[in-house]
């Protein structure tokens, strides 16, 4: 008796930066032959205590002595 060996898909993982071609690779992938299927991972969605503490980290946190200092430090001025 004869055993055929039954093929193991294979993936390929392909970093881009410019998200703007993202579309156009998946549609360029998708007409080559032997491709079954291209997906894209959804990005974990921050909670907005984590988009805070990422904040925090990064430095993107600012102090004002009070409400007029945060006016000016935002807008420059102090709104009458």
């Amino acid at each position: 008796m004869e055993t055929t060996a039954t093929p193991v898909s294979a993936q390929l993982i392909v970093n881009v930066e410019d998200m703007s071609m993202v579309k156009d690779l998946k549609k360029a992938i998708r007409m080559l032959r032997g491709v079954t299927e291209v997906s894209m991972p959804r990005r974990k969605r921050l909670t907005g205590y984590e988009e805070a503490m990422r904040d925090v980290e990064e430095g993107r946190v600012y102090e004002a002595e009070s409400v007029d200092d945060m006016f000016i430090k935002i807008l420059g001025y102090v709104p009458s």
